[in-house]
């Protein structure tokens, strides 16, 4: 089926566009993804997607794949988007999900997680909350490439 004739009910959104997110950015080998739970929390998005690259050509890669593979494959473009790698830090706006592409080095000093500490953190791949000692886990491997 070709994206221009996608009805807006086949159109992703919520958790399916975060977890799709996800998915693009591990396609260019993004670090530490992580998918926020912000609904009942913030009137900003529903979901943040938190990612990061190692370099300014990686950050560049995991962002254009992000829009080429949401555009091509799900007929989903960026409501909005800012930020330059050279900042390192970048955001695609989804409206309700927003995509936060941090050099390493950037992530831990924004520290993003902290700040919404009180959202959900959920699993990429399989759209669970992270409990336990799964959540100590990925906040280690986040602390240990910072």
């Amino acid at each position: 089926m070709s994206t221009d004739t996608l009805s807006k009910s086949a159109r992703l959104v919520g958790l399916d566009l975060a977890r799709a997110c996800s998915e693009q950015a591990d396609l260019k080998q993004a670090e530490n993804i992580t998918i926020l739970d912000l609904r009942g929390i913030s009137q900003l998005a529903d979901f943040f997607v938190i990612c990061c690259g190692t370099s300014l050509p990686h950050l560049k890669a995991i962002r254009d794949e992000i829009i080429k593979g949401l555009t091509d494959i799900h007929g989903e473009r960026p409501n909005n988007r800012d930020g330059l790698a050279e900042s390192q830090w970048m955001v695609l706006d989804y409206i309700d999900v927003v995509v936060h592409i941090f050099h390493q080095d950037k992530r831990s000093l924004y520290a993003l997680e902290e700040l919404w500490s009180d959202a959900p953190r959920l699993d990429w791949k399989t759209g669970d909350e992270i409990k336990g000692t799964q959540l100590e886990a990925a906040e280690a491997e986040i602390e240990s490439a910072s």
